[in-house]
C-alpha cells in the first residue's frame, strides 16, 4: 500500500468587483507538512473575468496570480518570502485579503503524490 500523506489546499479566486462579490476560481494551492511541498498552479479565465467586469486589469490579475505561483516556488521569485520554509509560505497565502486576488478556505485531504494532487486539483476545481 503507498503512504498517504495529509495534505492541504485552497483555492485561488478572483473578485474582479469586490462590492459585487461575484468570484471565480483561478487557481489551487496544495501544501503538504510531511513533504515540506507548498506549490500553486492558476488558470485565468478571461471571458469570465469580462464578463463580470468589462474594465478588468487582466494583466494585473494575472501578474497577482503569478506572485502567488512564486511565493509557492521560493526563491527570487518569492521576494520577501524567499527565505520562509514552505508552512510559512502556504500560511502567508491563505491569509484573507480583500483583493481582486484572494484565497478561499483551507481544505484537508490524502495524498500520495502532492505534485500530481495540485494539478488533479486544478483541472477539477479551476479548468
Amino acid at each position: 500500500m503507498t503512504k498517504r500523506d495529509v495534505f492541504e489546499y485552497a483555492l485561488v479566486r478572483v473578485v474582479p468587483r469586490m462590492e459585487r462579490g461575484e468570484c471565480f476560481n483561478a487557481g489551487v494551492i496544495v501544501y503538504c507538512r510531511a513533504r515540506g511541498y507548498v506549490a500553486a498552479r492558476t488558470h485565468l479565465d478571461e471571458a469570465k473575468l469580462l464578463a463580470l467586469d468589462p474594465g478588468a486589469d487582466v494583466a494585473g490579475v494575472r501578474a497577482a496570480l503569478r506572485g502567488v505561483e512564486g511565493v509557492c516556488s521560493g526563491g527570487v521569485a518569492a521576494g520577501q518570502a524567499a527565505g520562509d520554509d514552505a508552512g510559512r509560505r502556504f500560511r502567508w497565502l491563505i491569509a484573507p485579503r480583500s483583493t481582486v486576488v484572494q484565497p478561499g478556505p483551507v481544505h484537508t485531504g490524502l495524498t500520495a503524490d502532492p505534485a500530481v494532487e495540485v494539478e488533479r486539483l486544478l483541472d477539477l476545481l479551476v479548468r
